[in-house]
């Protein structure tokens, strides 16, 4: 796989002169050109050997073009920060927004590849990384974002030689590093795990590029070359969409039974025993927040369901239980900007909980299959597309340890229409009601559709939907601190195993 970078290519200096000011004028206009059409963004990743060029190749990079588009990201041993959280979170959170590019060293691939080299991952646990990875960047690529991935690479004999080379050099000898004479030492268990990394992950979409290392000139115009052909590809047309979506409309049943219809709204709870019932679960909660097994975990609620269903109320029962120091409460609303320019899951991920903490999203991810569907937001293609994409982001939150709970609060459409007008009429809720929420009962039945399609094809083992009949508020609350509850219990039991 590697052997078309150890041939020993080369460029004479003045073909390099000759060349280079073409190839930079070219990769600034595309640059610009990027920002101004502001629908891609572009991620390369850095790989390869040390001491084959990696950081001078960005460094001119950064020279040839303008560097306050440029965005930077080295990761190195996670933070405990990091550590609290799962393993693509800090990725996440510095991927570069639309119009931009961002450059990331020790990215995904660095952190397999030293975890398999040191023996911390098996071959099990490689081929399970690259699946991730290669989940992430066929959505990565999807919401517009250009990947380009980079292998630097030279041969063992080469490494070998430039190390004796600069050992000795008083001038050079700080361009080793540590890590260099240990990659030495590992070399061949390095390229190895290397090849297979390599193989495994490069698909049309998201293709490795394999650079020969030793003579800075070929490596240079190379890299540059590859660069300025991945910005005028991702300039020309759409942003590229999978040309098939995993999923379609599920067929009408013939009696037109729906999942929500079969929900027993009349079930209710009296005063008193809503309120005994409710300190109890509350203070299960407490409890089970302070548990010790609980720094093993975190909890993520999701509030979803019809308007005036009564998310607030329980939100606010659910807190009741507990330190604001130990949670907290995320409000979802339509994307700013600077979400806007990030793939669609991106402002998710920047909240998850660490390990210990819960985190309650008011609204969340499902927007996108529910009112980004109704209202026409996003075309089919997103939202088909959304329901894989949520699975796998739920599935990568719970094989961390985080315990995810989604509810649906639903409500009669009678029930509704009586909270409605009550709101308008009580001065301190009219706030609570807006046009809006009219507009949206215009459709009650297509939001019927969404949600049972959302239930379908979103409620897993690992992250199950719960319904709620939330036409008796006391009851609803009661039935949402008891799902909490049992979840927490049910995976500390899992862990103990």
């Amino acid at each position: 796989m590697f052997e078309s970078a150890e041939l020993g290519h080369a460029i004479d200096k003045k073909t390099y002169d000759a060349r280079l000011p073409a190839l930079r004028e070219a990769l600034l206009s595309a640059q610009y050109s990027l920002r101004d059409d502001g629908r891609r963004a572009v991620l390369v990743l850095i790989n390869g050997i040390e001491g084959a060029g990696k950081g001078e190749t960005v460094k001119l990079l950064n020279e040839w073009m303008d560097p306050r588009l440029i965005q930077v990201s080295t990761f190195d041993s996670p933070t405990d920060e990091e550590q609290a959280r799962p393993f693509f979170w800090r990725y996440w959170r510095q991927l570069p927004p639309k119009g931009r590019i961002g450059v990331f060293f020790g990215n995904w691939y660095s952190q397999m590849l030293q975890a398999r080299v040191s023996g911390a991952l098996d071959d099990d646990g490689l081929e399970r990384a690259l699946d991730s990875a290669n989940a992430l960047e066929r959505e990565l690529s999807d919401e517009g974002v250009l990947i380009l991935k980079f292998w630097f690479h030279l041969s063992k004999e080469r490494m070998l030689a430039r190390l004796d080379e600069l050992k000795d050099d008083p001038l050079h000898s700080w361009r080793i590093s540590p890590l260099d004479w240990h990659q030495s030492k590992i070399y061949d268990a390095f390229v190895a795990h290397g090849k297979r990394v390599v193989q495994r992950s490069s698909c049309e979409r998201t293709p490795w590029h394999v650079v020969e290392g030793a003579d800075n000139h070929y490596r240079s115009l190379t890299v540059g070359r590859i660069l300025l052909e991945g910005l005028q590809d991702a300039l020309q047309g759409e942003p590229p969409r999978r040309h098939t979506v995993h999923g379609a409309l599920l067929p009408s049943a013939l009696d037109e039974r729906r999942l929500l219809d079969s929900l027993d709204l009349s079930q209710s709870l009296e005063k008193d025993a809503y309120q005994e019932q409710l300190i109890a679960e509350q203070a299960r909660l407490a409890r089970l927040m302070r548990d010790p097994k609980m720094q093993r975990h975190a909890l993520l609620a999701v509030f979803e369901g019809n308007d005036a269903a009564g998310k607030g109320g329980a939100i606010r029962r659910v807190a009741g239980a507990l330190d604001p120091r130990q949670y907290r409460v995320v409000p979802v609303g339509a994307p700013s900007d600077e979400e806007r320019a990030q793939p669609y899951l991106w402002r998710f991920w920047r909240h998850l909980p660490a390990r210990g903490r819960f985190t309650i999203f008011d609204r969340s991810w499902y927007g996108r299959v529910l009112v980004e569907r109704v209202e026409g937001f996003a075309p089919p293609g997103d939202w088909l597309r959304a329901y894989d994409e949520i699975n796998a982001f739920e599935e990568e939150l719970t094989r961390f340890g985080i315990v995810v709970v989604k509810f649906w609060l639903a409500i009669d459409k009678k029930t509704q229409y009586k909270r409605f007008k009550k709101r308008e009429e009580t001065p301190f809720k009219r706030y609570k009601i807006t046009e809006e929420d009219w507009r949206n009962r215009e459709k009650w039945d297509q939001y019927v559709d969404a949600v049972d399609d959302m239930v379908d094809r979103t409620s897993t083992d690992n992250a199950p939907w719960t319904l709620v009949e939330a036409n008796d508020k006391r009851f609803a609350r009661v039935k949402v601190l008891r799902t909490l509850n049992d979840a927490l219990e049910a995976a500390f039991a899992r862990s103990e195993r």
